[in-house]
């Protein structure tokens, strides 16, 4: 209805504006008129005009949706992909049930720095990149040149094909507060994560990403613990020891982590761990490469159960907190 509305409009518009250039100085005053006429007129209310009321779920399953054990959005009843087009000629109508949705949804931040640095040709005068990180810490810096060689060396190996003729020796320029890893990490978690408004945040963790989450937990523990409902690790190689995590860190991630290893056990068989930080459980896969795809199910399954016992004691400490305000007043 809106639609037809508005294209009335300018079909009005048309016929007057062919009418009126037929005509003088007088009529010109007039297309002026219409044209400041027209400019006051507001498409968004005359949209609104048979709109439904702006009310929607508050939760996903109240618009009948669900992810299912590959995180696909089905719908609940038909199992088809969630459909933006509701109601037929509403788009406001249903642009505003798409983000109502969306604020029930899942957020997703893919972290990958694997090459977080471009190449550059070393010159004459270039003694010493000023990226080396001579300021670094030694381990830190270890790291930071192990990352650079085993991406190195990959590269090399495809453009020594492409271009057979290269003899330049080449310097790696990093990304400021991003050298790393854990650098790269740490600087999502301050500009991004800590800013958004979820009040679940969960992590997935594969390999190297795994280290990096605990140097996460190591430089902002308790904000770690405040925002993140659970964390997925699959085939870490994190090492609490190594790394000089606290017992406070490894209690929680006793609590709130488990670790998908590459296993010939079949899906979520115990794995026995040497470390005292979370639970080993298999991947259902051997490779390692596939530890994520493998073991996704069980990984929606373990965060909607973290999500939920995170409800059912928010709920339960509302409650004793209400009963002793009511016991106080007595």
């Amino acid at each position: 209805m809106s639609i037809s509305i508005i294209s009335l409009i300018w079909l009005s518009l048309g016929i007057n504006m062919a009418q009126l250039q037929q005509g003088g100085p007088d009529e010109k005053e007039k297309t002026t008129a219409l044209k400041d006429l027209l400019s006051r007129i507001d498409l968004d209310e005359l949209m609104k005009k048979d709109e439904p009321p702006l009310e929607f779920p508050d939760t996903l399953e109240g618009f009948e949706y669900a992810f299912n054990e590959k995180g696909q959005l089905r719908h609940i009843r038909t199992g088809e992909p969630f459909v933006f087009n509701a109601r037929e000629d509403l788009h406001r109508w249903n642009q505003k049930r798409y983000e109502a949705l969306g604020e029930e949804g899942y957020g997703v931040i893919v972290l990958n720095p694997n090459e977080n640095y471009i190449e550059v040709e070393k010159t004459k005068s270039q003694v010493q990149s000023s990226s080396d990180g001579s300021d670094e810490p030694a381990e830190k810096r270890e790291r930071k040149d192990k990352t650079f060689k085993e991406a190195k060396k990959r590269r090399d190996f495809y453009e020594k094909y492409r271009n057979p003729q290269k003899e330049k020796e080449m310097v790696p320029l990093y990304i400021r507060d991003n050298g790393s890893p854990e650098e790269h990490l740490i600087y999502v978690w301050d500009h991004f994560i800590t800013h958004s408004a979820a009040e679940n945040t969960f992590f997935v963790a594969h390999s190297y990403g795994g280290l990096a989450f605990v140097e996460l937990m190591i430089q902002r523990e308790a904000d770690v613990k405040n925002k993140v409902t659970a964390v997925a690790l699959t085939d870490s190689v994190h090492n609490v020891w190594h790394q000089e995590a606290g017992k406070t860190i490894r209690e929680w991630m006793r609590e709130n982590c488990c670790n998908w290893v590459s296993s010939s056990e079949p899906l979520d068989t115990s794995v026995e761990s040497m470390l005292p930080d979370c639970p080993r459980v298999s991947a259902g896969t051997e490779r390692h490469e596939l530890t994520s795809w493998k073991s996704l199910p069980s990984v929606f399954k373990f965060f909607t159960e973290a999500s939920e016992a995170k409800s059912s004691s928010l709920r339960a400490a509302l409650t004793r907190r209400s009963h002793r305000i009511k016991h106080e007043e007595i």
